[in-house]
This record gives C-alpha cells, sequence and structure tokens, in this order.
C-alpha cells in the first residue's frame, strides 16, 4: 500500500473522567477535520488515570486506525498527559486540545492555515468564557503578567493549552527533562515564530471540571519556579531594601525621641518600635522561607529521577 503523501497532523487530547464527553466529541472532530481533505489526521487519547468508562470508550474508538491511545497507571495530571501525547506523535504537526468542548474544534482549519503560512506554533487565546468567574478570570491575568515581566518570555493573557506544534518544536520540547512542568510555559520558553487566535469558550458539554483552583494555584506556583530564579533575587533585595530602611527608621526615631524629646509628639515607645520592626522582619522571612521552600521541593521532586508518568497500557 502506498504511504501517503498528505501532511499528518496529530490530534493530542487529554482525557480524566470524560466519559460522558468522549463519543460525542470525537463525532466533532472528525467532522472538522474531514473537511481538511489535503491532510491526515490521527487522533491521540491520553487516559489520565480515569476512574470512571472514559478508557473503554476510548478503546472502542481505537477500532479506527486513526486513533491511537495510552493509558496511565493512575493520575499523574494534565502536564503529563499533554506530555505522552506529544512523546508518541508522529508527523508534521501536532495540536492539543480538551476533551470538555471548551476548545472550539472549528478553529482547527483556522491553526493549520496559520502553520501553512509559516508559523511553528499557533495559540489559542481565550477572550471570554461564559462560566469562568471573577477569580479565575482576573487571576489568569495577574499571572501571566507577573510571569512574563520576570521571565522575560513572550506571553499573552487568555493564552490556552490549545495550540498547534509544528514537528521541530515538538521535536525541542521532547530534550525537555523537568518533572514539575507547565506545558504552555515551556513552549513559550522555546521561542519559535508564533501566531495567536482568539476564542470564545463555550461551556462545558457535560460533567464537571476535574481542573480545579487548588491545582491551577500549584500549576501556577510551579510555572514560576521552574521558569525563573527571580523570586529569589527579589526576595534578596527586599531583605537588603528592608534593613537599610529599618536603619535609618530607627535612627530617626531615636534621634526624635531622645535627643529632641519628641517634637513630632510621636509618643512611640522603644517597645512598641522594637515590636513593629520584629512582626515585619519575622513576617518577611516566612515569606522568603516559603518561596525557598518550593525551589526546595522542586529540586526535591527533579533529583528523584522518576519518571514523569507510567503507562498502564497503550494501543499497538
Amino acid at each position: 500500500m502506498e504511504k501517503s503523501s498528505k501532511p499528518i497532523v496529530n490530534l493530542i487530547i487529554p482525557v480524566h473522567n470524560e466519559a460522558q464527553n468522549i463519543s460525542w466529541f470525537f463525532d466533532k472532530l472528525t467532522a472538522a477535520t474531514s473537511e481538511l481533505k489535503d491532510y491526515d489526521f490521527n487522533f491521540i487519547f491520553v487516559d489520565d488515570g480515569s476512574t470512571d468508562e472514559s478508557l473503554n470508550i476510548i478503546k472502542k474508538l481505537a477500532s479506527n486506525k486513526s486513533v491511537k491511545y495510552v493509558s496511565f497507571s493512575r493520575n499523574f495530571g494534565k502536564e503529563a498527559a499533554t506530555s505522552a501525547g506529544l512523546e508518541i506523535a508522529e508527523g508534521d504537526a501536532a495540536i492539543m486540545i480538551d476533551a470538555d468542548g471548551q476548545h472550539p474544534v472549528e478553529l482547527i482549519k483556522s491553526f493549520v492555515e496559520k502553520w501553512q503560512e509559516g508559523y511553528e506554533v499557533v495559540i489559542g487565546v481565550r477572550k471570554a468564557n461564559s462560566k469562568e468567574g471573577f477569580i479565575k478570570r482576573y487571576g489568569s491575568k495577574v499571572f501571566y503578567t507577573l510571569l512574563g515581566s520576570i521571565t522575560g518570555a513572550k506571553t499573552v493573557s487568555g493564552a490556552t493549552d490549545y495550540r498547534l506544534l509544528d514537528k521541530k518544536v515538538v521535536t525541542e520540547f521532547k530534550k525537555l527533562t523537568e518533572h514539575n512542568r507547565m506545558t504552555r510555559g515551556l513552549i513559550d520558553w522555546l521561542g519559535f515564530n508564533r501566531t495567536y487566535i482568539a476564542f470564545t469558550s463555550p461551556a462545558r458539554h457535560s460533567g464537571t471540571a476535574t481542573y480545579g483552583y487548588r491545582k491551577l494555584v500549584k500549576l501556577a506556583l510551579h510555572g514560576f519556579v521552574s521558569q525563573t530564579t527571580k523570586p529569589l533575587q527579589v526576595t534578596g533585595l527586599l531583605g537588603f531594601f528592608v534593613t537599610i530602611i529599618s536603619f535609618f527608621l530607627s535612627v530617626f526615631l531615636f534621634i526624635e525621641q531622645y535627643i529632641f524629646s519628641d517634637p513630632l509628639n510621636l509618643n512611640v515607645t522603644g517597645t512598641a518600635m522594637l515590636a513593629l520592626f520584629l512582626s515585619f522582619l519575622v513576617g518577611l522571612v516566612l515569606i522568603c522561607q516559603w518561596l525557598l521552600a518550593l525551589y526546595v521541593e522542586s529540586i526535591h521532586n527533579e533529583t528523584q529521577n522518576r519518571p514523569l508518568y507510567i503507562v498502564s497500557e497503550k494501543s499497538r
């Protein structure tokens, strides 16, 4: 049988307890990709330790030769699932997309068109989400602003994991060895020629999101410590400035209180002064220790050298 000369695009779909969505979502994917006659599409499902019927449904879909799957031995997280999909992806490009329906499949055509224009990374940027709360919406903006300012990498507020990667980007991504990883941050770090496509996120087709605020906060924190050591430098600068300010303020209060007999009527006692400075410095030390703990945790996880994920089974 003659091998197809069409460009091959892999669709990587992380799954965790999405039994109610998988078949519906696969139908939407096949309908959207069937319109792109000049490309061959492979569908790579990565089951991230689901406890419902997700894996059984995926296995049934795997009777289609264009469908592959990987199943983890337990839940290792979406970042590990995405990495596993990229690891087995073979072809000319890969598109990462969620199975809950919040990444519009209609954009696949636009992603591929931008790729054909020469862009090596095409990123979906969420501009609106009717179900998104105040904290998540504005917390995301603050996070990306801070991340961009301290890492120097180009970040866009609302950028999602819904993105297309050229095969050269996928090749470089596979060389990365971090365990505490934020996929979108690593892709931003890699660079390459990129463009952005804005979209409005629809509501989930069914079920509830398993990626809650706790996981998002943990991902954001590890995103900071894995991308840059500047927070450590900031804590050092804070300590320096606090020491200088405390010294001069102490000198000022001493002169005002004991040499000029309190002409400003501040009535600050020595005990109050000491308590104020100690409270502030103790708070600063605790913040610094918290940041250091994050780095120590990251170092601990890296030195363990455990695999990023364990595959329980996979399609042939």
